[in-house]
């Protein structure tokens, strides 16, 4: 297997090293011993990233992220993840203009959970993710569906 050079989107320092370490942790008991992806990450201020979020200004804060992939990008990255949630409120704005394809954080957190058989879950974050539709909106079951493991607050 060749791994595939991802590409961190970072927002927040937290989110970025935890994905990073995660990637290198797994990548070992995948890969074997010392072995984990090429990863390349990239962030701009939180700060840059929190004036627009103050301002509900979910287009800049797409504009941010794509900035962020164009230079993924340039540096060889195969494809993109975002490690942080509030921020996936954007991805609408950056998804059809992006020169990477993304990994969406509600889809692979929605795909486990339902491979590990939950029924319902819990998340916790900023109050701009638990006010947003990010998981909600972005799974592809229906409420009416048994397996759909987000129900309204």
């Amino acid at each position: 297997m060749t791994p595939r050079h991802i590409g961190i989107v970072a927002c927040s320092a937290e989110g970025a090293a935890l994905c990073y370490r995660t990637i290198c942790v797994e990548g070992t008991a995948i890969l074997g011993p010392h072995a984990h992806p090429e990863v390349t990450v990239h962030t701009f201020s939180l700060a840059d990233y929190m004036a627009c979020i103050y301002r509900d200004d979910w287009a800049s804060v797409g504009e941010l992220m794509l900035a962020s992939a164009n230079k993924l990008k340039a540096v060889g990255a195969d494809f993109l993840i975002c490690p942080d949630n509030t921020i996936h409120q954007a991805l609408p704005y950056v998804v059809q203009r992006s020169p990477l394809p993304w990994l969406h954080i509600a889809k692979e957190v929605a795909s486990e959970a339902v491979a590990c058989g939950f029924k319902r879950f819990a998340i916790t974050g900023t109050r701009w993710l638990v006010d947003s539709e990010v998981y909600p909106r972005t799974v592809c079951w229906r409420e009416t569906d048994s397996n759909f493991p987000f129900r309204a607050r």
